[in-house]
C-alpha cells in the first residue's frame, strides 16, 4: 500500500491485549497493524493502555503522525497505564461505557490477538452489528492462527442452527493487516438485522451500570 493510499475509514478502533503474548510474532503484527493504519492515514481508537500490544500499537500509530484516542475505565487506570500515555486519554466510568465510547468513535473495529477482554469486546461488536446497531466492519487479525479455533466455533454455530449463514459473514478474518483491511474495505454487509431498526444510539443501549436497579 503506498503512503499517499487514502481509505474509506477515518478511525479504526482496535482491541488487543494488555500483555505481549509469549512469542515475538504476536508483537511484530501489532507493529505491522500500526504500520498500516499509518500508511493508510487512519486514526486510531483502542483501550487507553501503554503496556502490552495495546502500547505498541498505540505509539507506532502516534510516531507516524495518526492521531490516538485511549478510552480506559478508572479502575484500570493503574493496571494499563504504565508510564507516559500517547495521544489523548478519555477516563470513563466503566467497562460499558468504554465499550460505547469506542465503538461510537470507530468506522471498524479490529481485533489483535489478546485474551478474554479482546475476544469479549469483539464478540460485543460482533452481535451488535447483527442487531443493527452498527454496518461497521469487524476483522480479526488471524496472526499465525490465533482465532483459528474460534472461527471454527462460530462455523460450527452454523451448522447447528445457531448463527445465519449471512450473520457468519459479519467476521472478516486474515493473517496480515494488509490483507486484513483490504477485505475490511470491501465489505458489504449481507445478513438481516435481528432487530427492527438500521440503526441504534449508544445511548439507547441502556446499560444499567450509572443507575439502580
Amino acid at each position: 500500500m503506498e503512503s499517499n493510499s487514502r481509505s474509506k475509514f477515518k478511525r479504526i478502533c482496535v482491541f488487543c491485549g494488555s500483555n505481549p503474548g509469549h512469542r515475538k510474532v504476536f508483537s511484530d503484527a501489532a507493529i505491522d497493524l500500526g504500520n498500516e493504519l499509518v500508511s493508510r492515514k487512519i486514526d486510531l481508537v483502542y483501550g487507553g493502555g501503554s503496556v502490552g500490544l495495546m502500547g505498541l500499537i498505540s505509539q507506532r500509530v502516534y510516531e507516524g503522525g495518526c492521531h490516538v484516542l485511549g478510552v480506559i475505565p478508572k479502575a484500570l487506570v493503574p493496571i494499563e497505564i504504565s508510564g507516559e500515555s500517547v495521544g489523548d486519554v478519555k477516563i470513563v466510568s466503566d467497562m460499558h461505557e468504554r465499550k460505547a465510547e469506542m465503538a461510537s468513535q470507530a468506522d471498524a473495529f479490529i481485533a489483535l490477538p489478546g485474551g478474554y477482554g479482546t475476544m469479549e469486546e469483539t464478540l460485543e461488536m460482533i452481535t451488535w452489528a447483527q442487531l443493527g446497531i452498527h454496518k461497521k466492519p469487524v476483522g480479526l487479525l488471524n496472526v499465525e492462527g490465533y482465532y483459528n479455533s474460534l472461527l471454527t466455533l462460530f462455523d460450527n454455530g452454523v451448522e447447528e442452527g445457531f448463527v445465519k449463514p449471512g450473520a457468519r459473514d459479519i467476521v472478516l478474518a486474515a493473517p496480515t493487516a494488509r490483507e486484513l483491511l483490504s477485505k475490511m474495505e470491501q465489505y458489504t454487509p449481507s445478513h438481516d438485522h435481528v432487530a427492527p431498526r438500521e440503526s441504534w444510539h449508544m445511548e439507547e443501549l441502556a446499560y444499567p451500570g450509572k443507575q439502580s436497579p
